[in-house]
């Protein structure tokens, strides 16, 4: 038997739904994977499809928070998003509108989705004065880490993160679900479909672990005191 295993990438997933209906997949999803089309529903998927959903919207209100809460004077901030799925970026953008308002914040949308919008989108967000960044998820952006945490050091912006990696890269902060485990939930369902069982009768699951990563070296770099509340929550500090 063959599966089509997808560990994290929303378009992939997709595409493989729109080239079969036969073959079994099992995907890993930022978004809802109803709304995609690629089940019918959480519980009963229904179709040749299933697999998790990392939850990226819900998880983006408590990011924006913890920037909040590390960076407690920056009122003005740029989040950073990819246009080419408008559907997609204007929900998820309208979540983080709302949650911003909660808190006292301003929102400011710069778009990217080639290496020189990055550039251009950076140069907008110093001419406007912007005092912190958030990145929305995205798997372009996840790619383009390393630059993403080098332009924000650069000019000194403190940035929040979906992903461990951007941390990794230097990047001050994220939050977001444990990729690695989210991954081995794919692999399970892969092993359990290749044994037999059907995807339409697999429920499609949700994370179970969550991530808060700090750069205490990029912290000290954009000269900032780390709470040590956050400290103390935080899942990991790279030194």
């Amino acid at each position: 038997m063959s599966v089509i295993a997808i560990p994290s990438s929303t378009p992939a997933s997709v595409a493989a739904k729109n080239a079969t209906t036969t073959i079994p997949i099992v995907f890993g999803v930022a978004e809802d994977p109803v709304r995609l089309g690629l089940v019918t529903s959480l519980g009963r998927p229904g179709r040749n499809a299933t697999g998790i959903n990392f939850l990226a919207r819900e998880l983006d209100t408590k990011r924006l928070g913890l920037l909040h809460e590390l960076v407690p004077t920056a009122s003005r901030i740029a989040v950073l998003a990819n246009p080419t799925d408008p559907v997609r970026v204007t929900s998820n953008i309208e979540v983080v509108e709302t949650a911003a308002r909660a808190i006292g914040l301003q929102i400011h949308v710069f778009n990217a989705s080639t290496t020189d919008d990055i550039d251009v989108a950076f140069t907008a967000i110093l001419r406007e004065r912007m005092h912190a960044l958030f990145t929305m998820p995205d798997a372009y952006f996840g790619a383009r880490r390393v630059k993403l945490a080098i332009l924000a050091a650069r000019h000194a912006l403190p940035a929040a993160y979906p992903l461990r990696g951007y941390v990794e890269a230097g990047g001050l902060m994220s939050y977001g679900t444990s990729l690695a485990d989210a991954q081995r939930h794919v692999g399970i369902y892969t092993g359990r479909v290749l044994k037999g069982e059907k995807p339409a009768d697999l429920p499609v699951t949700q994370p179970t672990k969550f991530e808060l990563v700090i750069n205490r070296s990029t912290a000290k770099a954009l000269d900032l005191e780390l709470p040590p509340t956050l400290l103390a929550r935080a899942d990991e500090v790279i030194e």
